[in-house]
């Protein structure tokens, strides 16, 4: 079975498209999980809206603690640590991460940055070796292929790479860099444009991002099927 981490970070709690000032990035991880558990029922998915419940922001007992050695944790450490414990093991039981999020103000919104502080741990997503002070981490979610999916919403246009407002968006790279440094390289982008303009402009970004993500999902599902086919002796 293939699991789904799903991660909404839009501080607008509804769909837009069925609720009044819903969110344009919740409606296309909707689309994506939806889609998918239609045509692998067998699958299972972990949910977490960090836009409505948005995890801690990493503070002083958190960083003693996270930078203490395993053997040395005291109650109070772990305790500290309980909340990216739980993360990062979802993190790591997944196979595919689902992230909805806005752009906002050029980059992600807080609770997905608090999420993105959690998740990026030495000792549990990354290794840190001492003896090579030049290069010295080590990705630890690559034991196995995992998929980031970043679907996203933004409030102008021509913010994808090599576009001339491409400058002022810093949402995608950010997790690019991120999930990369712990592992997750294979990505997947699909942006909705045009919220404040909206009319045409909008209706037509949102359907060209539904078509892009009932490919993907189709693309994935073809890839995840043929990987659990073994190979002939």
């Amino acid at each position: 079975m293939t699991h789904i981490l799903h991660i909404d970070a839009s501080a607008r709690p509804g769909i837009a498209g069925t609720e009044n000032h819903g969110s344009h990035s919740r409606h296309l991880t909707y689309q994506f999980v939806s889609q998918w558990q239609s045509g692998r029922p067998q699958d299972t998915v972990t949910y977490r809206d960090i836009g409505q419940n948005p995890p801690s922001i990493i503070n002083h007992d958190w960083i003693a603690s996270a930078f203490t050695p395993e053997k040395r944790l005291e109650p109070w450490m772990r305790e500290a640590l309980a909340e990216s414990d739980q993360l990062v093991d979802e993190l790591m039981a997944a196979d595919i991460l689902v992230i909805g999020t806005p752009l906002y103000n050029f980059g992600m919104p807080a609770a997905l940055k608090a999420w993105v502080d959690q998740v990026v741990r030495a000792g549990r997503t990354v290794e840190i070796d001492e003896s090579n002070p030049t290069d010295p981490y080590i990705p630890k979610l690559n034991d196995r292929p995992r998929h980031a999916v970043i679907l996203t919403a933004r409030g102008g246009v021509n913010m994808s790479p090599g576009e001339e407002m491409a400058h002022m968006n810093h949402l995608e790279t950010h997790l690019a860099t991120a999930l990369g440094f712990i592992g997750i390289t294979r990505l997947h982008s699909i942006a909705i444009e045009g919220q404040e303009v909206g009319g045409e402009l909008l209706a037509a970004s949102v359907a060209e991002a539904v078509d892009k993500v009932e490919a993907l999902v189709n693309e994935l599902q073809v890839a995840f099927r043929d990987a659990s086919i073994p190979e002939p002796a």
